[in-house]
């Protein structure tokens, strides 16, 4: 039986269940910016709203909550985690012997300003923003920040994680983070956001993109560290060249002043999610680019939510790039899936045009049977699409500098589509509320649309008015044009090795059914939709080239109490509470975990586990919770590891250096920083086994 759940509110909520500071800084204030899809394409909740079956609900009639956790006033956070003084916050497993890889006793719901663990697990803090990983690059010093030295330090506010081998170095690996924005407000003490020095510009640009560094595995305990100034450490940042691929590469439309053969651009930004390549590399969505834009007038613009006025960096002001009165084009150049080389520090990374321009939530890759590449992305937008990329050209196996490069042009040529989702109930049994229609599921069929083809020879648009350059530059209205389900906030997609069943983490959108919104439908079934929900995918055959889908709903978020909440058929009583699901991943038992992004049922963002197969379908269990003010991001399971990023800790509206909300990782009087965090079991045994 499960305890009350705490009620607890702050006078920070805000749209979309982040912190007005969050929005700030992360999204530009999306959450109250007009909805930039006018279109008329159906909205997935309206699809989804049939897919619950009748004897889950009414299974559901047992309340399932869990007591706020202790753990405030711990005068060092990750000092008690390291002691395992912070992991008795639990509460106790379901009925029954749990599913593998979820045997351990579920964490309760709390606003504790630690990282709350499972009882009999320990963690660590793996690395910090400001840590130094490139040669020459000095300690950290909040009070001595300088451009030279962030370019050669960890980067602010990770997100995606992703650990790849590395033969010859025994218990060694390469972790790859993304570092999605920046907060200033939490970097600089004093901060005028009306009047930033250059130099704080500049930091922030080199605080962006991604970092690369060795870590190293302790057998004995089970910590994870870096590896300071290793050969294969890299900093990628704001002005890092980048290559243009693809067949949007060279088009007018990706022409600027600095680069006249639209070729090269300088920098990645918002990099949020990602995925890890069978070829041995990694893939990065630029999602909310559009924020650090100025003066944006034209439709295409609008479209992608670029703003008329100043940017709230005022990075226009230092470099006229991100003027778009001054370069139209060069907002053109974000938008795109960035695929990185960690094992060359000297390569150039690359963005890969043939994925499509939109705000990129990751990026994850699945092979055909004959070896060729398929891609999953959503975009994070209330009301936009998700995406599936299938490259024509076969991976090859090995690791010469010939099949590297071989590997390296498999996302350049391939056929971009988008979803379009259909349910199989009247619409008029679709009211919005969550309840089930007449054939007691939510379920239905779909189709991948093709929108545009890229060969070695050219490229071919498949969207009528539209070149395929625009296709490919202008994604969001070739999805307009050809009729796409309009989603809630689709952001991590991820097929499961296991079963090749695809799971799409949908949000939230407090817009859904409001006013002129779009209302709900069969694939997102509830108005003014705060909690969010995860569809299940699977492609026609089971074979990831396939244009055709059937869909399921697999877990509708939320209170266990709420009867519009869904758990796979899973009896509620035996499950954690969750809302805003974001970021997912799979174990090596094929159980889908779930980290969560602005969680809307009055306490911290957290990560879970849930079982996607066997009579333990859809038990859901919490492994861990979040600081103050922090999203959890990048989850990376491994058979006795798991990792973390804690993104934007203390990021509460109000909050400053001089006022820190949170004094998470390093206690009173230190300077909040975004880490990493790792997880492992005390006796060093295999997670949830």
């Amino acid at each position: 039986m499960r305890m009350q759940l705490p009620l607890i509110r702050t006078s920070n909520e805000h749209p979309g269940g982040r912190s007005a500071l969050t929005c700030r800084f992360r999204c530009g204030d999306a959450c109250f910016h007009e909805v930039p899809n006018t279109s008329a394409n159906p909205y997935v909740g309206d699809v989804i709203a049939g897919a619950l079956s009748r004897r889950s609900i009414m299974r559901a009639a047992a309340v399932v909550t869990v007591a706020g956790a202790a753990g405030a006033g711990l005068a060092s956070p990750v000092a008690a985690a390291e002691s395992g003084a912070n992991s008795a916050i639990a509460g106790k497993p379901g009925r029954g012997k749990a599913a593998r890889g979820l045997r351990f006793a579920a964490v309760a719901p709390n606003t504790a300003d630690v990282v709350t663990v499972p009882a009999g697990y320990r963690q660590n803090v793996v690395i910090r923003w400001g840590e130094p990983i490139l040669r020459g690059a000095p300690a950290f010093d909040p009070e001595k920040q300088t451009a030279a030295a962030q370019a050669g330090q960890f980067g602010y506010n990770n997100d995606f994680l992703s650990l790849l081998p590395l033969p010859g170095e025994r218990n060694r690996q390469i972790l790859v983070a993304n570092h999605e924005y920046t907060d200033e407000v939490l970097m600089f003490r004093g901060y005028d956001a009306a009047n930033p020095t250059r130099e704080q510009v500049e930091i922030a640009w080199a605080a962006h993109g991604l970092s690369a560094v060795v870590v190293e595995g302790d057998r004995r305990s089970g910590k994870l560290t870096a590896v300071s100034r290793h050969p294969l450490n890299r900093r990628v940042t704001a002005t890092t060249e980048f290559r243009l691929t693809g067949p949007a590469a060279g088009s007018d439309l990706l022409k600027t002043s600095a680069d006249p053969t639209g070729t090269k651009v300088l920098g990645t930004l918002n990099n949020c999610a990602g995925g890890t390549t069978p070829w041995g590399t990694t893939l990065h969505g630029e999602e909310n680019f559009n924020q650090y834009f100025a003066h944006a007038s034209r439709a295409t613009d609008k479209r992608y939510g670029i703003g008329t006025a100043a940017s709230e960096r005022k990075w226009e002001r230092f470099d006229k790039r991100f003027d778009v009165a001054q370069e139209p084009n060069e907002v053109h150049r974000f938008g795109y899936v960035v695929e990185l080389d960690p094992y060359d520090p000297s390569s150039t990374p690359r963005k890969h045009t043939a994925l499509g321009r939109f705000k990129h939530e990751g990026a994850t890759v699945r092979l055909t049977d004959d070896g060729r590449p398929v891609v999953y992305s959503g975009d994070d937008e209330r009301f936009d699409y998700f995406y599936k990329f299938v490259g024509s050209k076969r991976m090859k196996k090995g690791f010469s500098r010939a099949v590297r490069e071989h590997n390296l042009s498999l996302l350049d040529e391939g056929t971009l589509y988008v979803a379009k989702l259909t349910g199989d109930s009247p619409a008029i049994e679709i009211d919005g509320t969550g309840k089930l229609p007449g054939d007691g599921e939510f379920d239905g069929s779909g189709e991948w649309i093709p929108l545009a083809t890229a060969t070695a020879k050219g490229a071919v648009s498949h969207v009528e008015g539209m070149t395929a350059d625009e296709v490919f530059v202008f994604t969001r209205l070739a999805g307009d044009k050809v009729g796409a389900t309009k989603m809630d906030r689709p952001e991590d997609i991820e097929p499961n090795p296991h079963t090749g069943k695809v799971y799409v983490a949908l949000t939230n959108n407090s817009n859904r059914g409001v006013g002129t919104n779009a209302p709900a439908d069969e694939a997102n079934p509830r108005n003014a939709n705060k909690h969010g929900h995860v569809l299940e995918l699977t492609e026609r055959w089971n074979r990831a080239e396939s244009t055709r889908f059937a869909w399921t709903l697999f877990l509708v978020a939320g209170d266990p109490d709420d009867p519009a909440t869904y758990f796979a058929g899973f009896p509620k009583d035996d499950v954690s509470p969750i809302s805003c699901p974001d970021n997912v991943a799979f174990d090596p038992h094929g159980n889908l975990w779930i980290s969560t992004d602005g969680a809307q049922l009055g306490f911290h963002d957290g990560l879970f586990g849930v079982a996607t197969k066997g009579e333990r379908r859809g038990e859901l269990k919490q492994f861990l919770t979040m600081p103050i003010g922090a999203e959890t991001c990048g989850p990376v399971i491994q058979d006795r590891r798991v990792l973390v990023a804690v993104q934007h800790p203390g990021e509460i509206n109000g909050a400053s250096v001089e006022k820190p909300a949170s004094t998470w990782p390093d206690g009173p009087g230190k300077i909040v920083r975004p880490s990493v965090v790792a997880v492992w079991r005390a006796d060093g045994d295999d997670i949830g086994v």
